[in-house]
């Protein structure tokens, strides 16, 4: 016998709440859902009747002719043309110094006098051993005289007697006797060039103690004051540094090896010093080294410019950072490097209107991988023009043309990192050439 159970009222509710509870639910999906597409319809209707926003206003720039140079940049030092360093080959007390820094000079002019001990004892004492020498040269002479006489005599004594007298031995005597005053007469004046020379030498020494100006210039430096002893070694101390003539300088200045091949002798340079910013000095390249510096594994090669100084503004040692005209075109049409740098597609901003339309709709339907396209394929414009900017010596310059941007490619030359030389078909002079572009706001 089956046994079926009975449904209490409590099951009843409970399932007509469970169902109501449903119910519920299902109409607030339902009208979330609708709210949620009302939304994106709206979201749609607005974006797609957006006003298209107004084209940009393209500021131009006529093409106009002009001079254009190539320059190179470099830093160095002002030297004089000629220095001179003087020092001692003498050891001793600086007696007196005759000038200071900044003083003109004559060539041979004094300087300042050391004192050497004992110098003049040794240079009298020269003096008096070449007498000496001398005296006994006289002295020597007079014997050597005495004997050639004495065997004159004997020689003709001989002659007469028919070889019986003198004798044999006595020939021989007086012959030695001549022989020994000859050789006694070389030594003698051997003996006054050696004293002549010591003498020499001391009264070197005599000259060298009074330090002279080799030139006639300024003094730059001066190491010595009254008092002071000097040491001479190997090397001789430097004492003063005297400059040939300020009013021509020379600027030696360190130029990159990427930029050494354009630099020749004979260009033209202008340069400026930190003492003068305002002023611009001229100079000329007189010598180009061959031989290089390595700092700091940088290769740089030394480059020495001729400067005048007439006024006396520079000063050796001063830094100087100098632009050397390594090219120059005159006469030629220039744009600006705006005009080169300019491109709608990175002026234009965001997109507006129509092309939000389009970008929006076609963001929300999904599309195929695209294929980059080959020679004559809907891409081919776009890569000939990624691939004309490459091209070295080549650009692209914009000019309006009914309203709109068109490309022109051109050849470009020297530039000046303002403005650079241009040319090839269709680039004539007061062209508009666009350079930016403004947004206009609706």
């Amino acid at each position: 016998m089956e046994s079926h159970s009975a449904t209490t009222p409590v099951d009843l509710s409970e399932l007509i709440g469970s169902q109501k509870k449903r119910s519920w639910l299902g109409w607030m999906a339902w009208i979330l859902g609708s709210a949620a597409l009302a939304y994106a319809a709206y979201f749609i209707w607005t974006k797609t009747h957006e006003p298209a926003a107004p084209p940009p206003l393209y500021v131009t720039e006529p093409l106009a002719r002009g001079d254009i140079g190539l320059t190179i940049t470099a830093t160095g030092n002002l030297e004089p043309t000629n220095e001179v360093t003087i020092g001692s080959v003498l050891s001793g007390t600086t007696d007196e110094v005759y000038v200071d820094t900044n003083d003109r000079v004559k060539k041979d002019q004094p300087l300042a006098k050391i004192t050497i001990r004992r110098l003049d004892q040794d240079t009298d004492s020269s003096r008096a051993a070449v007498n000496s020498a001398k005296a006994k040269v006289k002295q020597v002479e007079a014997t050597l005289k005495e004997n050639e006489a004495t065997l004159a005599r004997l020689q003709e004594l001989h002659k007469l007697s028919g070889g019986r007298t003198p004798s044999k031995a006595d020939m021989v005597t007086a012959n030695a006797a001549v022989a020994r005053a000859q050789a006694d007469l070389a030594s003698a004046k051997a003996a006054v060039e050696q004293s002549e020379a010591e003498l020499r030498a001391n009264e070197s020494d005599q000259q060298n103690a009074i330090l002279r100006s080799p030139i006639e210039g300024i003094v730059l430096t001066r190491s010595l004051e009254p008092g002071q002893t000097v040491a001479a070694s190997f090397t001789a101390p430097e004492l003063f540094v005297i400059a040939e003539n300020l009013e021509h300088m020379k600027l030696k200045v360190a130029v990159a090896e990427a930029d050494i091949g354009r630099v020749a002798k004979g260009q033209k340079a202008s340069f400026t010093v930190d003492a003068w910013p305002d002023r611009s000095y001229n100079a000329t390249v007189t010598k180009v080294a061959f031989g290089s510096a390595v700092t700091d594994n940088v290769v740089t090669y030394e480059v020495e410019l001729e400067v005048a100084n007439t006024d006396l503004s520079l000063r050796p040692g001063m830094t100087a950072t100098a632009d050397v005209n390594v090219a120059e075109s005159q006469g030629v049409l220039v744009v600006s490097n705006a005009a080169l740098r300019f491109s709608p597609e990175s002026s234009s901003g965001s997109p507006k209107g129509g092309e939000a339309k389009k970008s929006f709709v076609q963001s929300l339907i999904p599309r195929p991988t695209r294929r980059s396209s080959g020679s004559g394929g809907p891409g081919s414009s776009k890569n000939e023009e990624t691939v004309a900017k490459k091209v070295p010596g080549q650009a692209r310059i914009w000019i309006l043309k009914d309203g709109r941007p068109q490309p022109l490619t051109v050849k470009t030359g020297l530039t000046d990192g303002r403005h650079t030389e241009i040319t090839g078909e269709g680039v004539v002079e007061d062209l508009a050439v666009i350079t930016r572009a403004n947004a206009v706001t609706p």
